[in-house]
């Protein structure tokens, strides 16, 4: 049987791969020969679960969802990743590359960030490992995600404002792989979503999959049973996604349904509905679908979410939308923050952003009232009030 997760190559059907400068060739080789050795190993795991739930607050709970349940017809469940410590799914991943770069002898961390949910998280875990922390973040997000901004200073990292392109999430993570060409030996790059080379889009999908791992146990204790019918996640980049399904991604039982950011609409000029509208290209350091103009050029991106708006997408969700395993629902701006609304007002749960496009896509399903849909809450919404209140000015 055919499966979706990645291969020995690092592809997962046409796309992934390891499209790499000739002086980060080392680096990457070194990681995809070390990555799984160290994740499978007894000491490694016993530490990442210990910190996952003594210092993260994990399991995160499965939350049913009453009141949106009965809105949508069907039995909504919440996997509240808003929960965590630092409000996001993203600890999970900066714990377990942080306890990787460790035990391969680095100690200077760097990382890009769009919304900032994985700077701080990153700058999180150097701050509690004592680690040398640079986040390279782009200078329109720096202004949009101020208090991120303050929250990583304030942990000790170094916060670079990026001025090149659009200056947002590419634009940041174009700086993070240059520093990391320039100081290939002592540095470990944490790439916080499922994109650039082989191994990163396996090795965060793996740290992630601690969400689909605890989804399985806790629908056993709820429903009697181990798997539900839909999962909605958002993708921006696909790591929430990617943990989300993992367990459930070669399970034709479970309808997958992801939620990209259709900005001011598809057809706009002004959207990052990647899988909408890209084509295949190659970008920082994987084949996937990006959005470019007839010369290849890279388009630039915009979402109201500051961690959607990537002008590329995870090679595993590129792949499972070419094969027709997952439905990819583009969620305007307005769909997103008046799912944000809905949750509010129903659950009193106020999501971020980028959860909200995930939300935003029950609209677009019909659902049978015995369905079970587990939806992930990505992050928690306390980074996008202003966002959320300039809108409905």
């Amino acid at each position: 049987m055919m499966s979706f997760l990645v291969n020995h190559d690092g592809y997962y059907g046409e796309f992934g791969g390891a499209y790499i400068p000739e002086i980060l060739h080392k680096c990457v080789e070194e990681l995809q020969n070390t990555y799984i050795e160290v994740l499978q190993s007894e000491d490694f795991k016993q530490e990442f679960d210990l910190l996952l739930r003594d210092y993260v607050g994990r399991p995160s709970p499965l939350y049913y969802a009453r009141r949106l349940s009965e809105r949508y017809g069907c039995k909504l469940y919440l996997k509240r990743e808003d929960l965590n410590h630092t409000g996001a799914h993203k600890i999970n991943n900066t714990i377990g590359q942080v306890l990787l770069a460790r035990r391969m002898g680095k100690h200077r961390i760097i990382a890009e960030t769009g919304a900032g949910q994985h700077g701080v998280a990153t700058a999180t875990v150097c701050a509690l490992m004592n680690m040398e922390c640079v986040v390279y973040m782009g200078k329109t997000d720096v202004e949009r995600q101020r208090i991120n901004v303050e929250k990583m200073k304030m942990l000790g990292a170094t916060v670079i404002p990026v001025t090149s392109g659009n200056m947002t999430l590419k634009d940041a993570t174009n700086e993070a792989i240059r520093d990391w060409c320039c100081h290939p030996a002592d540095t470990y790059y944490i790439i916080g979503s499922t994109v650039g080379p082989h191994p990163y889009p396996d090795m965060v999908s793996r740290l992630q999959s601690v969400i689909s791992e605890e989804i399985k146990k806790q629908l056993m204790e709820k429903e009697g049973r181990d798997y539900p019918d839909y999962l909605i996640a958002c993708v921006g980049g696909g790591s929430n996604a990617a943990g989300t399904i993992y367990h459930y991604i070669d399970d034709p039982r479970v309808r997958i349904v992801l939620a990209e950011a259709g900005g001011q609409g598809v057809d706009t000029g002004m959207t990052a509905a990647t899988i909408a509208l890209g084509k295949m290209g190659i970008i920082h350091g994987a084949r996937t679908y990006v959005i470019q103009n007839e010369d290849g050029q890279i388009e630039e991106p915009y979402s109201i979410s500051a961690g959607l708006d990537y002008p590329g997408i995870g090679p595993m969700h590129a792949n499972l939308a070419a094969q027709k395993r997952a439905l990819v629902l583009a969620v305007n701006d307005d769909e997103a923050v008046r799912a944000a609304y809905e949750l509010t007002e129903l659950e009193g749960i106020i999501p971020a952003l980028e959860s909200a496009h995930a939300l935003g896509a029950l609209e677009k399903l019909n659902f049978k009232p015995e369905d079970i849909v587990v939806l992930t809450v990505s992050g928690r919404g306390d980074k996008d009030i202003e966002t959320y209140l300039n809108y409905n000015k």
